[in-house]
């Protein structure tokens, strides 16, 4: 059987929901939920209370 002689590259698509981009997004959300709570404990109460 003959092998081929150039090998195809599989390359990150540009745009939609992808591995990289999801993983991104959750460590982000994350981040302002912890830094939520850090503003929270500091003011004393919570940030929607007029």
């Amino acid at each position: 059987m003959l092998e081929p002689k150039i090998i195809p590259r599989k390359r990150l698509p540009r745009y939609g929901f992808h591995l990289h981009t999801e993983k991104l997004n959750g460590r982000v959300a994350m981040l302002g939920f912890i830094a939520l709570l850090v503003v929270e404990l500091s003011l004393g109460h919570g940030i929607l209370i007029w």
